[in-house]
Formats: C-alpha cells, structure tokens, sequence
C-alpha cells in the first residue's frame, strides 16, 4: 500500500473573515467586539479624497477614531511606514485598520512591528526582515510580536491581508523586503465588494492574476500537498471565470466577492507553508527594484516561469489545464491568453523593465526566498536570465 504524503499546514491568528458585509458595519462590529478605543485608520489616498467611504467608516466608528493618515506609496517605502508608526504611536493607538491595497495593508501590518519595538529610522528596521544567507538559507529573524493588532479591508487582489508576511522597500538600495511574525496577520478581516468598485480596473485585474498566480504556483509545487491543492483548483477556478465578469460588468458585486474568496483560497496554501517558485521571486525584485505594479509582475512572468517549468512539473501543470477547461493545452498557453484577454500587460518591455536591466534583476532574485523552492532548480543567476529572456 502506498504511503499516503505527509504535510503540515500552518494556521494564522486571524480569526474571524467578514464577507459581502458593508465594511463600515463590520469595522463597527470588530471595534465593540474587541473593546478598542482609539483606533487608527491608514486608508487610500484616493478613498479618503475622492470618495465618501471613509467618511462612512469613521461615522460608524465614531469617537473611537484616534487618527487618520494616508498616502502610502507603492511598495510601502520604509520611511512611510516609520511616518505612519509615528502617527499611530503619537495618537496612542489600540487598533489598526487598513482600508486600500497591498501596500497599505503591508503597511498597517509592519507598522505594528514598528511601534512594538519604537523604532524611528530608516536603519532601525534593518535586524528585522527576511533575507537569505550566503547558503541559499532562509533568516526569518526572531522578535517579540506587536501589542497591537491589524484589521484589514482590502481593495485589490493581492491577497497579502491573509498573511503574517509583509513586504517594504528598502529605498537606499531598491530591494523589497519581508517582515513575518504571528502576530502581524491581522486579528480581522473585512471582505467588503463595495469598497472595490473604486479600484481602478487595471489594478483589480492585475492584482486578480497575483491571485491566479499564487494559485498557479501552488498547483506547480513539488512541495505542495492534497488540501493545498484542492484550494489552489478552488481558488483557480473562481478567478478564471469571475475576473472576466467583473471586466465585462463592473458593477457585478457578487463577481467581485468570488474574486475576493478566489484571493483568500489562493493564499491559503502560501500562508499554509507551500513554497512559491519564480514567478513570485522575480516578481519581488521587478516590484522593488524596478518600480513595476504589484500585479504586473504576475502578468508579465506567470506565463514564462510555467514554460520554463514545465519539463520538471508537467504533471502537476495539467491540474492547471484542466481548471481552464482545457486539460489537453499547455498552462502556460492558456495561462497568456487569458491574462491577454483581460488587457493585461505581457512582457517586460510593456512594464517599463529594459534589457539593460535584467542582469541585476537576476543577480537580486538570487537573495529572494523563494528562488530556491522553484520546481526546477535555479542555481544561479543565469537560470533566472533564462527566464527573463522568455518575458522580454
């Protein structure tokens, strides 16, 4: 009899996902509920100035409002999230709500760290992310988690409000780079499709293929495991057929909340412990170094690193197909034409990346974690350049 496979799936501290309810209801809920008294609201720039959602939220909350700061730019620069931490930390905060996309959610996540540990400069951050060492070994650098707690309302796809990991820039040398404890996933989350509706439709879009992407990558995986795989075809599944809804309709709310759960299924087996491959490497060094959107990356690579894999992992790749509803044709073909389909970018020239860039590019995806948990081997550089090459 064969051996059944062996996995273990790690769980987050967030415990309650709020879905389809309007956030301000919730956000009132989760504050009673929680006993929080002077809460700090990092929002959208655009939401707060352009449209009345906040001013919603912070009616129903009330004077529980300790303060309001926004204008996180993309890719939370560390000197933003120490400006936020400052606001939040001088307003006395018990309470975190991010109201945005991926990068203000990062940022309300590490601002927690950052006001745990009082720290003030750019440099203080320094002992506290994420790097890999001189052996390809992953540092997940060990520190006491914040008192504070996050609660998320999301208004992309990138999915980074399920996870204890968060990304900031390192602004002094262009590298984006990873900040992970328990306690830094949020205590709370708010699915709320109506806050989206604001979201330019580029960025729901691509942020939607970061989405598929995690679910791509997850289905690719030698290290993957029966539930994580179940999830990824669920998550697949959901954004294949409810992105290009939205795009036709976007006023189509229940669309939009299945490609809010098709995000949250796809980081399941991410925060789970399945590991990515290059598609995420790269695309952390494009996001941080290059200053190309979030959910571009994906567009642009998801397609290549799948071509490039498929001599190690075909097998797994025919899930991929199959999720497509078109089990004979290669995922990667079908992975281009519906990220084509959807007006997406697909190559690095589209996204501003030259070919002068890509050697640096290469060297840099080198120190990112998960380019060494790629289903085929990358040892050096060069099998990155080889990637990249394919997306020019």
């Amino acid at each position: 009899m064969a051996t059944p496979g062996q996995s273990t799936l790690l769980l987050t501290t967030t415990e309650r996902v709020h879905m389809g309810r309007p956030a301000a209801d919730a956000l009132a809920e989760e504050a009673e509920r929680l006993g929080a008294q002077r809460i700090f609201l990092l929002v959208s720039r655009t939401l707060n100035s352009e449209t009345e959602e906040i001013a919603r939220i912070r009616d129903s909350l009330g004077e529980r409002v300790a303060a309001v700061h926004d204008g996180i730019p993309p890719h939370a620069p560390r000197t933003s999230v120490l400006e936020a931490a400052a606001v939040a930390s001088e307003a006395g905060a018990d309470l975190i709500v991010t109201v945005g996309g991926g990068s203000v959610t990062d940022a309300g996540k590490i601002v927690s760290m950052v006001m745990k540990h009082e720290l003030k400069e750019h440099d203080d951050m320094e002992p506290f992310h994420v790097y890999v060492d001189d052996d390809g070994a992953v540092i997940k650098p060990q520190f006491d988690g914040p008192d504070v707690r996050v609660i998320c309302c999301p208004t992309t796809l990138s999915g980074g409000e399920f996870n204890p990991l968060a990304g900031a820039t390192d602004e002094k040398i262009g590298h984006k780079q990873g900040y992970e404890h328990p306690l830094m996933a949020p205590i709370s989350i708010v699915l709320d499709p109506a806050l989206t509706v604001h979201t330019p439709e580029w960025l729901w879009t691509s942020t939607g293929v970061r989405s598929l992407d995690h679910a791509l990558e997850t289905l690719g995986s030698l290290q993957s495991d029966y539930f994580s795989d179940g999830v990824a075809d669920s998550a697949l599944r959901l954004l294949v057929e409810a992105l290009p809804a939205v795009k036709a309709d976007p006023s189509d709310l229940d669309a939009r909340l299945r490609c809010q759960v098709g995000a949250w299924q796809s980081m399941v087996p991410i925060v789970g412990g399945v590991p990515m491959g290059a598609s995420h490497a790269i695309g952390h060094i494009l996001g941080g170094t290059c200053d190309v959107p979030h959910g571009y990356c994906s567009c642009v690579m998801a397609p290549a690193v799948l071509d490039f894999n498929r001599e190690a992992n075909e097998s797994r790749q025919h899930r991929i197909s199959q999720c497509f509803g078109q089990p004979d044709r290669p995922a990667g073909a079908l992975v281009d034409e519906f990220i084509s389909g959807l007006g997406m970018p697909r190559s690095l020239g589209e996204v501003g990346v030259g070919e002068d860039q890509l050697d640096h590019i290469a060297e840099y995806t080198m120190l990112d974690f998960w380019a060494r948990t790629n289903p085929r081997t990358i040892e050096t550089p060069a099998d990155v350049r080889k990637i990249l090459d394919m997306a020019v």
